[in-house]
């Protein structure tokens, strides 16, 4: 392998006087030496990162870089001026440049030393050392880390003339000097390293030491849109800037080159958090509840110092994010330490949230599609065929096929993003053919959930596979795409395939057969899952049931009456908590009579997780309520015969429903028992902390006992 910077790539005398100009000279070495393959093509994908965020940094750096098609192996190239070049640092112009080139696609071993190269650029005195470097070879040799400045120091002071014959236009600075200026027209002159601005700055926290239990902890996040530079130099001054200040800080740097999660005993000892980002923080959910600063990444590099003065003031005054909400879908493989269950659940939960959207939209087109034509319009012709704008039947097969289409996505989407939670973007395409294969070979969901573990699998097991340096480059966009879709296809059409569909057909005609109290019976059960956990896993198995019945063209009446029963059952917790806190408001805290009126409209919309505040403040009165409530709904619904074409839309689907009158009068009747079971719990328990006309709770010498804030806020188990 090549080395990524050269004697080649080093220019000490860049005369350039514009960014764009400085980017063109560097670029055009690498082109010279068949790095980049258009040197236009790459410029433009220059500009192109340069205009999400400038890449100048405080203390006279400069780091355009990009991923481009145009690029043939990762490269470096560094240019030094005298003049100094504006690239948008707040501190003025940079006269060291880095330009920074990643193919697309780049392997982890060469981005993981760009990484160290950003890391670097944090350290005085290796910009100091490129400063006073007298020759190209030696730049190359420091900035690929074959030399130390030390060395580099040392190097320079041997070769250099006695201080009385220095000619006065010598192109370094004495390394004896500590930094001292050039002589005046020296190249490197009006920079000199004692009095470049520091790359960062520590003011506020450094006279902050550690407490007697333990020194203040932080975590923190740092990620840019490329995922190169920025990212670890943040990094890197956040961990100096922390060390200065005696604070534990801890790094996640999201870049490039993959991450590996903070360990979840780190963040749970945390007394604050950082983020310093440009792009999305992946599983930000991790940090909710602790104290948080969150900026952009410059501010990380600049700032450090502020930013970790900024979180000890935040943990001082007690200032936290919101919780994160329960029963939100998981898209991670899962932390260190856990179970194969849990992460199981966690892989599964991934799919089933990507794919929820999809069965929304489809399922309520359908559910239009079938309002506006009748039950025929699955017999319509193709809108290709024929579509007259004026006529509603046009209009209805419209819907219709247009939900038919986003429909068709429900299994691969399940079985791709089930890969993706395992093994991340190269699951994707296996996962995406297995479940297309699931499809083709009337395998439907349980083929789907087969497929999308076992691509999951393949992939996991490719890429413990050690393979030779070469191939690097090319395996997450031929290798291993290649190799998993054609095992699992192999596995899917020949192995599994044909007893997973036996086995789906056997539900279907299972479902299909069901009648009387068998179905009565199975409503109450799906009436106990929606309301068990509120949207989360649980709830999440009895909802893809109902959707995987009505996920074809012409579904039965029994998964008709399967999805009814569930989407009732699932409106329950919230308008029944929104009931009680309307007729009973002196049994709940002024916050919970707030998301009680949101409850109206989260219940009524199938939104189940509007019961959340109320179950995670007292789970163990509100729950049982709901999942009374819920059994009874899903029982009388089935009982009924009510049934129901879309998947999702709560009361705003009322048209769509069979036997619309007593669907409703059974949403109403679990409504009122959850109602009454909840307002009488709490009645045993006497009225909430701070509730409006309640009775006070006595303290052991009959006086009324003050309520701490402190413990309103902690969630009441009993």
């Amino acid at each position: 392998m090549s080395e990524m910077i050269t004697a080649d790539l080093v220019d000490l005398d860049l005369s350039a006087e514009t960014k764009e100009a400085a980017a063109r000279a560097l670029a055009e070495r690498m082109a010279a030496l068949g790095r980049v393959t258009d040197l236009a093509g790459f410029l433009a994908d220059v500009a192109t990162r340069e205009a999400q965020m400038p890449t100048g940094l405080d203390g006279g750096i400069g780091i355009p870089h990009c991923r481009s098609a145009h690029v043939t192996e990762p490269t470096l190239a560094f240019g030094r001026s005298a003049a100094g070049i504006d690239f948008g640092a707040a501190d003025g112009p940079a006269d060291l440049v880095f330009l920074i080139a990643a193919p697309t696609g780049a392997d982890d071993a060469h981005l993981t030393i760009l990484s160290a190269l950003a890391r670097q650029l944090m350290n005085a005195e290796f910009t100091a050392a490129l400063r006073s470097a007298a020759d190209t070879a030696t730049a190359a040799a420091l900035i690929r880390g074959d030399v130390t400045p030390q060395q580099a120091a040392a190097a320079q002071a041997e070769a250099a003339p006695p201080s009385g014959e220095a000619a006065s236009g010598s192109a370094q600075t004495s390394p004896a000097d500590d930094g001292a200026p050039a002589e005046a027209g020296a190249p490197d002159a009006a920079p000199t390293p004692s009095e470049a601005p520091a790359p960062k700055d520590t003011t506020g926290p450094a006279t902050a030491g550690p407490t007697p239990e333990h020194p203040f902890r932080i975590v923190a996040v740092t990620s840019c849109p490329t995922g190169i530079a920025h990212t670890y130099m943040a990094a890197e001054s956040l961990e100096n800037a922390g060390r200065e200040a005696g604070v534990e800080l801890v790094v996640e740097t999201q870049g490039s080159a993959g991450f590996t999660r903070l360990d979840p005993a780190l963040i749970a000892a945390a007394d604050g958090v950082i983020l310093a980002h440009d792009v999305p923080v992946r599983d930000k959910d991790r940090f909710a509840g602790k104290p948080t600063v969150d900026v952009g990444v410059k501010a990380g590099i600049n700032r450090p110092g502020e930013l970790i003065a900024g979180i000890r003031q935040k943990a001082a005054r007690g200032e936290t994010t919101a919780p994160a909400a329960p029963g939100t879908p998981v898209e991670r493989t899962g932390e260190p330490g856990e179970g194969y269950g849990t992460k199981l659940r966690k892989w599964l939960m991934s799919g089933v949230s990507y794919m929820v959207p999809f069965v929304a939209a489809g399922g309520l087109l359908i559910a239009i599609g079938f309002a506006l034509g009748g039950y025929k319009v699955n017999k319509a012709p193709s809108v290709m065929d024929h579509f007259v704008w004026t006529q509603t039947d046009s209009w209805a097969a419209l819907m219709f096929q247009i939900g038919g289409v986003a429909f068709a996505f429900l299994v691969p989407v399940l079985a791709g993003y089930i890969a993706y939670g395992i093994a991340d973007r190269p699951g994707l395409v296996p996962g995406f053919v297995g479940g297309s294969i699931a499809l083709t070979i009337n395998a439907g969901f349980l083929g789907g959930l087969a497929a999308g573990l076992i691509s999951g699998a393949v992939v996991t097991a490719i890429q413990r596979v050690r393979i030779p340096q070469a191939l690097r480059g090319i395996m997450p966009v031929v290798v291993i795409p290649l190799i998993s879709s054609a095992v699992v296809g192999f596995l899917m059409f020949v192995v599994i395939g044909k007893p997973i569909a036996t086995a789906q057909k056997g539900m279907t005609d299972w479902l299909s057969g069901l009648s009387g109290a068998n179905a009565v019976l199975l409503g109450a059960l799906l009436g106990l899952m929606m309301c068990f956990d509120l949207g989360g896993p649980v709830n999440k198995v009895a909802y893809t049931f109902a959707t995987a019945g009505i996920a074809v063209s012409d579904p039965s009446d029994s998964a008709m009456k399967i999805m009814a029963a569930v989407m009732a059952a699932g409106m329950v917790p919230p308008l029944a908590m929104a009931l009680a806190t309307t007729v009973r408001g002196r049994l709940f805290t002024e916050t919970e009579r707030e998301n009680g009126k949101a409850a109206w409209v989260l219940g009524a919309s199938f939104i189940s997780e509007g019961a959340i505040p109320f179950a995670a403040a007292d789970p163990l009165r509100v729950i049982p309520s709901a999942m009374a409530g819920g059994a009874l709904t899903g029982a009388l619904s089935m009982a009924f015969g009510a049934t129901l074409r879309a998947p999702h839309g709560g009361v705003f689907v009322v048209p769509l429903i069979g036997n619309p009158f007593l669907y409703l009068i059974a949403v109403a009747a679990g409504v009122c028992a959850s109602t009454a079971l909840v307002v009488a719990l709490k009645t045993l328990r006497g009225s909430a902390p701070g509730a409006p006309g309640g009775k006070r709770e006595k303290d052991e010498h009959g006086q009324a006992a003050r309520a701490g804030s402190a413990d309103r806020e902690q969630p009441v188990a009993a």
